[in-house]
C-alpha cells in the first residue's frame, strides 16, 4: 500500500501547468531539492534529479523538455537489492549549451560560477510562488496520513534553501516551522487545518478530500474515547461512593447504633443495602427525593459512622 506522501506526489505530478513561469518555478524547487549539478568540457553543465518516486521522474523529464526542447536527457532505474526498499529513478540532462541555458535561467548559474542562493526573481507572482513550493514538495516533501499525528515537512541539505522555503510560507500566513537534524535542515507544518490548506493550494484535492474525512473520523473516535471514557470515570467513581456508603452502614450496624437512626436515615440506609450498585440518581428515584437529598443522608451516616468508631477506640 502507497503512503499517503506518494499519493499526494502521484496526485501532484499528474498537474497539467499551463503558464511557462509556473513551469520553470516548479522545476527549480524540484531541482533545489533534489538535484547534483554536472559539469562537462568547455565550461558546459548539466543535471542529475534522482527520486524514488516514479510520477515525480517522470513529471521532472516532462518539466526538462518542456524548458528546453532541444536538451539531451537519459533516464536509469537503480533497482534494489534490499526488501522493500524504494527503486531509485534518475532523470540525467547531459552537461551541454542547452544545460548551461536552463542552468542560468533557474538560478543555478551565475555566469560561470556556482550559485547556492535561490533565485527569488522566479517567484515574482502568487502562481509562482505555488508552483515553486509544489516542485520543493515533490522533490523533498512528505505528509503523515491524518489517521496519525498532524505532521507535513520538506527536508533540505541547504539551510539558504530551507530558511527561504521557510520565509515563503511566513509571508503566505502558514504556522511554519523549521529546525536542524542530522540529514538537513526541516520546515515543517503542524496543525491539520494549515496541512489541509497547503495541500489545497498546490492542487492536491483528491488528497485534501481524503485528508478531511480521515481527520473527521479520527475527531468523532476521539469525542466518542472521551465520553468513554467520563462515564467509566463516572461509573468509577459512583461504584466507590456506594462502597463507603455501605462500609458505613455496616460500621454503625456493628456497634447497634443501625436500628437508632433516624427513620430518614435509616431508610436511605436500607435502600442502599437492597440496591448496592444503584447511583445516587436511581436511589434518589427509589426514594423519591432530590439527588442532592441522597447525598446529604449519607453524608449524615458517614459522619455517624466516624464518630462511631472513634468513640470506639477512645473505650
Amino acid at each position: 500500500m502507497a503512503s499517503f506522501a506518494t499519493e499526494v506526489k502521484n496526485e501532484l505530478a499528474r498537474l497539467h501547468v499551463e503558464k511557462e513561469a509556473d513551469r520553470t518555478a516548479e522545476l527549480a524547487g524540484l531541482l533545489r531539492m533534489s538535484a547534483a549539478i554536472l559539469f562537462g568540457r568547455q565550461g558546459r553543465f548539466g543535471v542529475n534529479f534522482t527520486s524514488k518516486n516514479a510520477a515525480v521522474s517522470r513529471k521532472a523529464l516532462q518539466l526538462f523538455k518542456q524548458a528546453e526542447p532541444g536538451m539531451r536527457t537519459e533516464i536509469a532505474v537503480s533497482r534494489s537489492r534490499q526488501f522493500n526498499k524504494h527503486n531509485q529513478y534518475g532523470v540525467r540532462v547531459v552537461p551541454s549549451l542547452e544545460g548551461t541555458k536552463l542552468l542560468e535561467k533557474l538560478g543555478f548559474l551565475q555566469g560561470v560560477s556556482l550559485s547556492i542562493e535561490p533565485n527569488a526573481r522566479l517567484l515574482r507572482g502568487n502562481s509562482s510562488r505555488v508552483a515553486y513550493l509544489r516542485g520543493a514538495f515533490l522533490g523533498g516533501g512528505s505528509v503523515n496520513r491524518p489517521e496519525a499525528s498532524y505532521h507535513l515537512e520538506m527536508v533540505t541539505g541547504n539551510y539558504a534553501f530551507g530558511k527561504f522555503l521557510y520565509d515563503i510560507l511566513r509571508r503566505m500566513d502558514f504556522p511554519v516551522g523549521m529546525t536542524e537534524r542530522k540529514d538537513g535542515y526541516l520546515v515543517y507544518l503542524k496543525e491539520g487545518d494549515a496541512i489541509v490548506d497547503f495541500l489545497g493550494m498546490l492542487g492536491a484535492d483528491a488528497a485534501v478530500e481524503a485528508f478531511e474525512v480521515a481527520r473527521n473520523l479520527k475527531e468523532v473516535r476521539g469525542q466518542v474515547n472521551r465520553l468513554v471514557n467520563c462515564e467509566t470515570a463516572n461509573l468509577q467513581k459512583s461504584v466507590d461512593a456506594a462502597g463507603r456508603q455501605i462500609e458505613a452502614i455496616r460500621t454503625l450496624q456493628r456497634h447497634g447504633l443501625y436500628e437508632e437512626l433516624p427513620p430518614k436515615l435509616k431508610k436511605a440506609a436500607q435502600m442502599r443495602l437492597q440496591n448496592p450498585d444503584a447511583s445516587l440518581f436511581e436511589l434518589a428515584q427509589l426514594l423519591d427525593i432530590g439527588k442532592s437529598g441522597v447525598n446529604h443522608r449519607f453524608r449524615k451516616i458517614q459522619d455517624l459512622a466516624v464518630h462511631a468508631e472513634a468513640q470506639a477506640r477512645e473505650s
